[in-house]
């Protein structure tokens, strides 16, 4: 209904000559609309929160007017994998995703905002009251998330190392379905960390199936991203035709050198795929290095029972002789001096290791590497965030030419950098990386390409209406850039630096980045999935 009304203005506004009342006009910009045609120089027109009109005709008068000349205009972007929940808590302002372009943050890589606690405790929050909660509290981008597969096991089986009983599975798929209503987007899993990969594939599909049943989708941190990155895609492939639903890989990658060969694979399985009719697609950030913990070298059968239990595990003796020797098989693929220490729980460890590799922490130590591994961790009573330089250039520009991928930080979005903390780049740049780097300068892919994979096409992966493009009837998330200016500042030696270049920011209608500034607004909304849709 809505689109046949904005239709039947777009009729009369070609037929009437005289002015028509709006919001905002952007004249003048190149517009590229998301869907990868050509751009050409014409206006958009913003009347409340929505696009009225996109095309070449000027005849209005606006409450405001933006110069668009020299620019490009193209929709919001969406970040594909955002951990910005709790930043976004403590400081809605989301400088270092808006000031990129970014739009709509998208949560869920295996654990969600909710559900959590319980009715018998009568501290039990749902997903949607979590999402909920956050949009109250005050954002400037729109928010949206899948239901994590780890929460939901967590709900119901706690951090044990276990098959999910019959009764169990009941209550899993049930969280899912109420999940589904309350507007999760489906299900997102991330298998290659503990409590997740308890899980087995056929869990995942039973999950999957009842997502699907609310056109939800499936997004996978797959089991694994090294040696076995060819098992772990099968494994994704399976669960999408098992599950009927469309399913994508989280940060698509083949990490650690020796494994750098096996991305033509993946890239070759997913493509065969593709043929077949199945809807497998992938994002990425544009990168070159990770971030996780030093659990990406700590086996996750000692991490059974949750972060205590495992660390209480670590000091048995027993144990340690099996550990250190599993460790040391990781080592050997991703070398100590590859892995750097970036955040710690105390502030006395961060002062003496931070920005540290695990080679010269061991040095100082006096220990081998897999022993500082444990005892770090131990001592810190975390898994310390570290940076893993695991990824090769030319991969990355593998990935970037992919009209099948769409992008990510897989990072916090933060606005306040005077505070004293490291982070992986990706935060402050993976977006205008792609614009900047990969479009301007190295000319991978075209501007169209480039921004039809940063909003449109993940708009219709996520299964998400009216955001995404650059249409009458569709919410005006709209951001104005200089194609010549816009750039990544952040580095892996200073990561805390604002990209540059976007000149202006719409979220709902409303400016949220005025020439390249924040205007203390926050019209973010929690956009929900067609399953909430479907139960309405």
């Amino acid at each position: 209904m809505k689109k046949l009304l904005f239709a039947f203005v777009i009729f009369v506004l070609s037929c009437d000559n005289d002015p028509l009342n709006i919001d905002v006009l952007i004249k003048g910009g190149t517009i590229h609309d998301g869907s990868g045609m050509n751009g050409y120089v014409g206006n958009v027109a913003i009347k409340n929160d929505t696009i009225f009109y996109v095309g070449k005709k000027g005849n209005f008068i606006a409450n405001k007017t933006i110069d668009a000349s020299g620019k490009i205009v193209s929709p919001g972007f969406i970040n594909m994998l955002s951990w910005g929940y709790s930043t976004l808590m403590q400081d809605g302002r989301s400088l270092s995703d808006l000031k990129q372009g970014v739009t709509l943050e998208v949560f869920g890589e295996g654990t969600s905002p909710g559900p959590y606690g319980s009715v018998e405790n009568n501290n039990y929050v749902s997903f949607g009251e979590a999402m909920e909660k956050l949009e109250a509290s005050g954002v400037s981008t729109n928010i949206a998330s899948y239901l994590g597969a780890t929460t939901v096991r967590i709900q119901e089986i706690g951090y044990a190392n276990r098959k999910a009983t019959s009764d169990e599975m009941e209550s899993m798929r049930n969280i899912v379905k109420l999940a589904m209503m309350q507007g999760a987007i489906g299900i997102g899993s991330s298998l290659i960390y503990a409590p997740a990969d308890y899980a087995d594939t056929d869990e995942l599909v039973e999950l999957s199936k009842v997502a699907s049943f609310y056109g939800g989708k499936y997004i996978s941190h797959m089991r694994n991203e090294d040696s076995r990155v060819l098992q772990a895609v099968d494994e994704l492939i399976e669960i999408a035709e098992r599950a009927n639903i469309p399913s994508q890989i989280y940060h698509l990658k083949s990490s650690r050198k020796a494994n750098w060969h096996l991305l033509d694979s993946v890239i070759q399985k997913v493509e065969n795929a593709r043929k077949k009719g199945l809807k497998i697609t992938a994002d990425m950030y544009t990168y070159p290095a990770s971030s996780t913990g030093l659990t990406g070298v700590i086996p996750t059968w000692v991490q059974e029972g949750g972060r205590q239990a495992w660390i209480n595990r670590m000091k048995k003796p027993d144990v340690r002789e099996r550990l250190f020797k599993d460790i040391r098989k990781e080592l050997s693929e991703q070398p100590p001096e590859d892995i750097l220490m970036v955040g710690f729980n105390k502030a006395s460890m961060s002062k003496k290791y931070r920005g540290m590799t695990i080679a010269e922490a061991a040095k100082i130590r006096n220990e081998s590497p897999e022993e500082a591994i444990v005892n770090l961790i131990i001592e810190d009573e975390s898994r310390i965030q570290c940076i893993y330089f695991s990824m090769s250039e030319e991969n990355i520009r593998k990935k970037i030419m992919l009209p099948w991928v769409s992008f990510d930080s897989d990072a916090g979005s933060y606005s306040d950098i005077s505070k004293d903390f490291i982070t992986h780049p990706r935060a402050f740049g993976s977006f205008v990386r792609v614009l900047g780097k990969y479009v301007r300068d190295e000319k991978l892919i075209s501007m169209e390409d480039a921004i039809r994979r940063l909003s449109g096409f993940p708009a219709d992966n996520l299964g998400i209406n009216n955001r995404g493009y650059l249409k009458p009837g569709y919410y005006a998330d709209i951001v104005v850039f200089d194609p010549d200016l816009i750039d990544d500042k952040a580095t892996f030696e200073k990561p805390l630096q604002f990209a540059v270049g976007v000149e202006q920011v719409f979220v709902n209608g409303v400016q949220v980045i005025s020439k390249g500034e924040h205007t203390d607004k926050f019209p973010g909304r929690f956009v929900k999935g067609s399953g909430f849709i479907t139960s309405n």
